[in-house]
């Protein structure tokens, strides 16, 4: 018999303040980790240099997002800064059913949406910058980022901490090796409790054979 008990998969909500380093921490968790996911989200910013249709994002125009909103095809879905932004509903079903884990990067505003329309199937980690210093610099050194959205993105940055007490587990992110080890480890550990739940039924079953055996030796 094999070893692999069925389990339905994890939404691994991961959030920051922009800068913070959660898609690299998202990126390397999918890459290196095995039966893992990224949910691609809808969007209707720009595409930025280096990233792919359908692979980064879905993007799409305002009116096609909102005749997305229309039609109930998002689990959640935000309007952050002056973009809109949303987590397709039949995708993630899907894989979960699978049991592939789904990692999330997404802002506080869909890691609370998330966790409230599927409080059940959430984990939350927050990933907090080491220093706002640190965390000007690392914006800074964004391509295309301007005076305008750097004080943008470091006022935001104050209200995204707030936030980080909602979450299950933080990382401070002041070295990116250690950190990706403890989310790593936070992942296991959800996939070690799902496990666990999926034997509820392996359990009954042995129960009851035991039962029916001690029945059958009184006879």
């Amino acid at each position: 018999m094999s070893n692999n008990r069925p389990r339905r998969g994890v939404m691994f909500v991961v959030s920051s303040p922009s800068g913070a380093g959660k898609t690299t921490l998202c990126r390397r968790l999918i890459t290196e980790v095995p039966g893992v996911s990224l949910s691609v989200s809808s969007t209707t910013r720009p595409i930025r240099a280096g990233e792919s249709e359908g692979v980064d994002y879905d993007f799409k125009s305002v009116d096609q997002f909102k005749e997305m909103i229309d039609r109930d095809e998002f689990i959640e879905w935000a309007k952050v800064f002056e973009n809109y932004y949303g987590t397709p509903r039949k995708e993630v079903e899907a894989k979960l059913v699978q049991g592939t884990d789904v990692v999330f990067d997404v802002d506080w505003q869909g890691a609370r949406k998330l966790k409230s329309k599927r409080p059940g199937d959430v984990v939350s980690v927050f990933i907090l910058p080491p220093s706002i210093e640190l965390l000007k610099n690392r914006l800074e050194n964004r391509p295309g980022t301007d005076p305008a959205t750097l004080t943008r993105r470091l006022a935001g940055a104050g209200n995204d901490i707030l936030r980080w007490g909602e979450y299950d587990y933080a990382i401070v992110n002041d070295n990116l090796d250690t950190a990706f080890s403890e989310l790593r480890s936070i992942l296991m550990t959800e996939r070690t409790k799902r496990t666990r739940a999926a034997l509820g039924e392996l359990v009954d079953n042995l129960l009851d054979d035991a039962n029916k055996f001690i029945a059958s030796r009184k006879d």
